[in-house]
């Protein structure tokens, strides 16, 4: 086992690796920017150096300074968290170029399922559903003909990258072209890459990932779906456990197709595959993020698998010790994300508690809250043996948190959990705007 681990990322996330390193025996690095000098990771941490100024092109995601940091203190792996490096292929074989484990897939892993074309083509290949569409265009004159085949509305989406960036819906052909120029242009200016393809624009669906973890002799399993559906401007907002509209029948269908895609991809260490859910049970993929998920927690609640302390144990070769047999769902798990609507100083914070409550935090006691990062505070994450009584839970624990001296969404949240479309579990990936607009 590794006797030191990096942690190359900031706030929550870097909490939560370093207390698992902490109850696995692991010494841990901190690396921070200047604007995090004094946050709690850097407090937690048994060693800490600064790696550059406060934006993050100058800090997190500055390669050469975090490699460096790895060698001086002699960490023989870094844990990237998510966000970030933590599917960046350059940097998971530059640690390896300088003999440092990258905890995560190999750099040709990450390159060939962060293009959203490769990996649909090789998805087709191997019997995965995946949503109607096309391969890499040429121009926008090529997007109009095949786009007469696949019908409106569809989406304009970019090869690479994430988050909703490079991605147009289409509703008739006369916006096509501006769509696919301005897809093109957004993502050529995100991620180095402008190729973009068409994909049928589904109504309706539901966001659906399957966690998997993958060892290095080949062995797979699936941890259950979280359905993602809630989301603003194709951001995820709350994630629950299992999803409310998921039947035994889909969900042995869909856990066959997220290891059918792992295999697929001579996949290993923590991973997600994502898919669309229609209302007529039929579900397609889009795509697979190489690396830990923001709501990973509530797959740890229902599974009771610690997925970061086994992202660790597969990056040094230790085979998984479970079958998908010894896997038991059990109850209903749901996450808010906490985020802050305006930067300051935290001069009053309360957080709930109570039995399998807890919020994934950094936040501290008269902590300044900064404008160079992600707006996430935390992830307030709820555990109970019915949907019904998590519900509950969660808007008791809502109730309860004070965050004061930044704004944040807790009040969208506890509207959005008290809504009646939550409570009967029907939405999909276009509800969200509704439900808090009719509240």
């Amino acid at each position: 086992m590794f006797s030191k681990i990096l942690v190359a990322n900031r706030g929550e996330v870097a909490v939560r690796i370093i207390r698992a390193c902490k109850e696995m025996g692991i010494e841990t690095v901190a690396v921070y920017s200047e604007a995090d000098r004094n946050s709690l990771p850097v407090a937690l941490a048994d060693e800490r150096i600064c790696i550059g100024g406060n934006a993050a092109a100058d800090s997190y995601l500055n390669q050469k300074n975090i490699i460096s940091a790895a060698l001086a203190t002699h960490a023989e792996a870094i844990h990237p968290g998510y966000g970030f490096l933590s599917e960046n292929a350059e940097f998971a074989k530059l640690c390896e170029e300088n003999g440092i484990v990258f905890i995560g897939p190999k750099g040709d892993i990450i390159s060939a399922m962060g293009d959203k074309d490769a990996s649909r083509q090789l998805m087709q290949q191997v019997g995965v559903p995946v949503v109607p569409g096309t391969e890499i265009l040429k121009d926008a004159a090529e997007a109009k003909e095949l786009a007469k085949d696949i019908g409106y509305p569809l989406l304009v989406k970019a090869t690479a990258g994430g988050g909703g960036k490079g991605i147009r819906v289409v509703e008739r052909e006369e916006d096509l072209e501006e769509a696919f120029h301005t897809a093109s242009r957004e993502a050529e200016s995100a991620f180095g890459n402008g190729d973009v393809f068409l994909e049928k624009y589904l109504t309706h669906v539901r966001h659906v990932e399957m966690q998997v973890l993958a060892d290095n002799e080949g062995n797979i399993l699936c941890l259950g779906e979280r359905d993602c559906s809630l989301q603003l401007n194709k951001q995820k907002v709350l994630e629950e456990t299992p999803s409310p509209v998921m039947t035994e029948e889909i969900r042995e269908k869909m856990m066959e197709a997220a290891v059918k895609a792992a295999k697929a991809a001579n996949y290993t260490n923590a991973g997600t595959v994502e898919f669309l859910l229609a209302p007529d049970g039929q579900f397609y993929f889009i795509e697979m993020n190489t690396r830990l998920q923001v709501e990973h927690g509530i797959t740890e609640e229902i599974s009771d698998v610690d997925i970061v302390k086994w992202q660790i144990r597969i990056a040094c070769q230790v085979p998984l010790d479970m079958t998908q047999e010894d896997i038991q769902l059990k109850g209903h798990s749901m996450e808010c994300r906490i985020n802050a609507r305006s930067t300051g100083k935290v001069d009053f914070l309360h957080i709930p508690g109570g039995g399998r409550v807890h919020f994934d935090t950094a936040l501290t006691q008269d902590c300044v809250v900064v404008p160079y990062y992600d707006s996430m505070l935390g992830k307030l994450i709820v555990h109970a043996n019915t949907r019904e009584e998590a519900i509950r839970k969660m808007e008791a624990s809502l109730c309860e948190m004070v965050i004061h001296g930044v704004e944040t969404n807790i009040e969208d949240q506890l509207r959005l959990v008290r809504s009646e479309a939550f409570h009967k579990g029907e939405y999909d990936t276009l509800a969200l705007p509704n439900i808090l607009k009719r509240m």
